[in-house]
């Protein structure tokens, strides 16, 4: 008596659950996913060379303190507040807006009282700012 061979079936992988579970952890990660937009200032510093300072008697030198009070070629201003600050530098900028403008801050001195110092000067027509650093002690 001949048997005939039985036909193997076919093995096949069905992808099917596994494409589904891809799918639904890509859907679980974009919805569980923080997205914080962050605005930045695009601020490219200098390397500090050994050069010696230029002094210049014209310049306008503006100081910050650690408590956010001002002081203008070395006078300490009565008010410390914005319009205070403008008042003193309008008849400064009508003498000429060509002269040196340097801000001196202190290190810990708020980024928003540096900002309000260079917002003003550049309202006021002052195109020459800098900001003037201490060296690192080595």
């Amino acid at each position: 008596m001949k048997f005939g061979r039985a036909k193997k079936d076919t093995v096949e992988v069905n992808l099917t659950p596994l494409i589904d579970v891809v799918f639904l952890l890509l859907i679980f990660f974009m919805v569980s996913t923080t997205f914080t937009r962050e605005t930045r200032l695009s601020v490219e510093l200098p390397e500090a060379s050994g050069v010696a300072a230029i002094t210049d008697p014209k310049m306008i030198e503006v100081s910050v303190s650690a408590n956010g009070d001002y002081m203008i070629n070395g006078e300490r201003l009565t008010r410390s507040d914005r319009d205070g600050l403008r008042a003193v530098l309008l008849p400064l900028s009508q003498q000429g807006t060509d002269v040196p403008f340097i801000i001196i801050a202190d290190a810990k001195a708020s980024h928003q009282s540096v900002v309000t110092v260079m917002d003003i000067a550049g309202r006021l027509g002052f195109a020459n700012l800098s900001i003037s650093s201490q060296e690192p002690e080595q």
